[in-house]
């Protein structure tokens, strides 16, 4: 399981697991928990590359990044690392 520290957002982590290229049980601490939870069912089983192009660059409100964002800012340097 992947573990990454969000900078920014109301969630502090993300974690998550990459199988085969697919993105897997994630889960945010903290933040909406309804709609993080939306979004965790949402990209299970998506593309990692699909999830990062769909989600990369979501604002939220005021700010520069959002969780979403956050999230694939997590998959980018995970599938960097792996």
């Amino acid at each position: 399981m992947y573990q990454y520290k969000t900078k920014g957002t109301c969630s502090q982590m993300i974690y998550f697991d990459l199988e085969d290229g697919k993105v897997k049980n994630v889960q945010f601490l903290g933040g909406c928990n309804g709609n993080l939870k939306g979004i965790g069912q949402l990209v299970e089983g998506m593309d990692v590359d699909d999830v990062i192009a769909r989600l990369e660059g979501t604002t939220c409100g005021m700010k520069s990044t959002s969780c979403p964002d956050q999230l694939a800012k997590a998959l980018k340097e995970a599938k960097a690392n792996a």
